[in-house]
């Protein structure tokens, strides 16, 4: 009698699971689908000028392979970089010079804001002093876009022929992350997926939609829209400051765009689980807004929705319960079909689909140690920086800020 009450309750837990894929397939705005690229464009007449601001800290490594791809941008308008080197040890500034020096292209300025007052994010305090630079030539929009991000030589042009056509105040593009060793193929694909089933792409873009969320390492903001919505200041002790910014333009009033790139790639290798590790934790936490109960709450939903379908297999195949492994493996099929696009884009194996259990355990693993490293007092990290404060609430900022 035991046994068959337990075999039940596995039973119907599956079957829970199931309903939650079916949901997640059908109700979560599509997340699954990888073909939100960038919008239809048309060419402004005239170009906009731009100011592209680059925060970095000790980035003398990935430079090589990502500067000279902004120098390089084929813009009809004025555009000028404004690279700020923040307390770099590693000779960032000065290799950015050098690499300006023997790469041509647009114009650069590299600067230092010294160290960030309290309540200031190192890498918000950055962006801020990028664009007091900026806003001394007056440009129209600012492309905000990270040291280890490389784009093609059209990158700029199309981002602001789509801003125009559309009437976006934000064109963000999610760069296509680094994908060579084996734990970047089991993990960087996944890290997109989440994000995109928290935050679905077509949500974003729809006027009226309360989804907001954007890509840090790309994000072209009309300077007039940043003025307005006092960006970077409203979200200065944001970790996660690109869904921040996001939510600042769209409480505002403002039409945002997110989509997956074609042409824009980050060069940051994550070869190691320790590299991918630390990543993921900086700032999993903070994405909770540091709560323990919705800690508890994304713990259990992951395993329901992630764990609950393969464990089910096994458990109706090891008790001859047929109930149980057809509905843990349906779930299991329909999990796994969802994540073969995102494995198409990244060009991957498909046989790694099924493995997805595997890697959502690996972020729980992750979700959970950030929030162990939180109350042990390190907090977020970024570039050696620790900030114990949680991340912003964009209406508490309006408070406050």
């Amino acid at each position: 009698m035991g046994q068959t009450a337990r075999v039940s309750a596995i039973a119907w837990t599956a079957a829970v699971s199931l309903a939650a894929w079916l949901w997640l397939l059908l109700c979560q705005g599509f997340f699954w689908r990888t073909d939100v690229r960038l919008p239809p464009e048309r060419d402004p007449a005239p170009w906009p000028s731009v100011a592209v601001v680059v925060p970095a800290r000790d980035e003398a490594e990935v430079l090589p392979a990502s500067l000279p791809s902004l120098l390089a941008q084929d813009y009809p308008g004025r555009a000028e970089v404004f690279l700020v080197d923040d307390g770099s040890s590693d000779g960032t500034g000065e290799l950015a010079r050098d690499l300006a020096r023997r790469a041509g292209g647009l114009p650069l300025t590299v600067s230092s804001p010294g160290e960030p007052p309290a309540g200031w994010t190192g890498k918000l305090w950055a962006v801020r002093h990028g664009i007091g630079l900026a806003r001394a030539r007056g440009p129209e929009y600012l492309l905000l876009t990270d040291a280890d991000i490389a784009h093609e030589p059209d990158s700029l042009r199309r981002l602001v022929a789509a801003a125009h056509a559309g009437g976006f105040d934000v064109v963000s593009q999610m760069a296509r992350l680094r994908v060579e060793s084996l734990w970047e193929r089991l993990v960087v694909p996944a890290f997109v997926y989440f994000f995109a089933q928290l935050y679905p792409f077509r949500r974003i873009g729809r006027k009226g939609a309360r989804t907001a969320a954007a890509a840090g390492g790309c994000v072209l903001l009309r300077a007039e829209t940043a003025e307005r919505a006092r960006i970077p200041d409203v979200i200065r002790h944001a970790v996660i400051d690109d869904v921040a910014l996001a939510r600042a333009v769209k409480g505002g009033g403002g039409h945002i765009w997110l989509g997956l790139a074609e042409r824009v790639d980050s060069v940051r290798p994550y070869p190691r689980l320790h590299d991918l590790w630390r990543m993921v934790s900086r700032s999993a936490y903070a994405q909770l807004r540091h709560h323990p109960l919705v800690l508890l709450g994304t713990v259990l939903g992951l395993a329901l929705v992630y764990l609950v379908p393969p464990l089910a297999v096994v458990a109706g195949l090891a008790t001859g319960s047929a109930a149980t492994w057809v509905l843990g493996g349906l779930a299991w099929l329909v999990m796994t079909g969802t994540y073969l696009p995102m494995l198409r884009y990244y060009r991957q194996p498909l046989w790694l689909a099924p493995l997805l259990p595997f890697t959502a355990f690996l972020y729980l693993l992750m979700t959970v140690d950030s929030a162990v490293q939180h109350y042990r007092g390190r907090g977020a990290a970024w570039k050696g920086r620790t900030y114990a404060r949680p991340d912003a609430v964009i209406g508490e900022e309006r408070q406050g800020g």
